[in-house]
């Protein structure tokens, strides 16, 4: 992805979440030169992964394969201190999250506004494929037995709790969509299972100035 591309989405991003009225913490819209001299009062947004996320996810293709993240707060698997982390996303009209389990983590992914957020789920087998077995998942606290791969919609203020080893991909349809995500601790180095090789993190063509740093590159 080129720096150009990466900052745009972040503006459109900052944006779509104003008009929504979802207000971000101030060193959201940091710039580089905000972040100097505070590394130490800094630690835990840095050890911790907070910030930024703009991925293709290796696609090449950030508008038809891709996903705008925001990490607010988090834990550490490796220094225990909070349980649990919150995320807020932007995910545009048809761009999909390729398909993916967690090891470790279980997720409420939440329809904070806009569009619908719509998804389809299967169970992992042992050995990493797709289970055509019914699955079992809440929506909203209800349990619902559902068909694996069946589409599943959820309206403004719905969620759904994502457990261990289930996959999951999801898009918006009917306009952008405001997506939350509480969760257990997150490691987005290590807890991304993908059914297809893919890359989580966007290699970056700096062909423009930093805006906004990404929760990756705060060691520059």
């Amino acid at each position: 992805m080129k720096r150009s591309e990466v900052n745009e989405y972040i503006t459109y991003a900052l944006q779509f979440m104003a008009e929504h009225k979802f207000h971000l913490p101030p060193w959201a819209t940091w710039s580089p030169s905000d972040w100097e001299g505070l590394k130490e009062p800094c630690r835990e947004i840095f050890e911790n992964g907070l910030g930024w996320d703009i991925t293709d996810f290796g696609s090449g293709d950030f508008l038809k394969i891709g996903l705008t993240l925001i990490t607010l707060r988090n834990g550490n698997l490796e220094k225990p201190s909070k349980t649990y982390c919150e995320k807020i996303m932007v995910v545009r009209n048809n761009q999909v999250t390729p398909l993916h389990y967690h090891v470790i983590k279980t997720e409420d992914i939440i329809n904070r506004g806009g569009g619908r957020l719509c998804m389809k789920l299967w169970n992992s087998t042992k050995e990493g494929s797709l289970s055509d077995d019914f699955l079992e998942v809440k929506i909203d606290g209800i349990l619902n037995k559902v068909r694996a791969g069946t589409k599943i919609c959820l309206e403004p203020g719905q969620s759904i709790c994502y457990t261990p080893f289930l996959y999951h991909t999801f898009w918006a349809e009917e306009g952008d969509c405001l997506v939350g995500e509480v969760s257990s601790v997150n490691d987005d180095k290590n807890d991304n299972c993908f059914l297809e090789k893919r890359g989580r993190y966007a290699e970056i063509d700096e062909d423009a100035p930093i805006l906004h740093y990404l929760c990756n590159e705060y060691s520059q």
